[in-house]
């Protein structure tokens, strides 16, 4: 492995991407290719996380006994947060 725990690839990309890629490092959108294929792929893996969790929150939505919890646990806090006072601040 090199340093910083990056290991040299080899992918094909389309030309157009490149051309674009080359344009953006150019003009200081990264300090190098590699830096600039890194950022995408963890944009896109970022996304790929977030599409999960909204399809898990989507399921959930419409799981009975979820939404059974979920409405008892507010009415334990809407309990609760009638026997405290204000927070600070408020």
């Amino acid at each position: 492995m090199a340093e910083g725990g990056s290991r040299k690839v080899t992918y094909s990309l389309p030309e157009e991407l490149l051309g674009a890629m080359e344009g953006a490092v150019r003009e200081g959108a990264a300090p190098s290719y590699s830096a600039f294929v890194a950022q995408a792929v963890r944009e896109r893996l970022q996304r790929l996380r977030e599409e999960r969790l909204a399809k898990a929150f989507a399921e959930a939505g419409r799981d009975p006994l979820f939404l059974e919890d979920v409405g008892e646990t507010m009415e334990a806090f809407a309990a609760a947060d009638e026997t405290s006072g204000p927070l600070e601040g408020e």
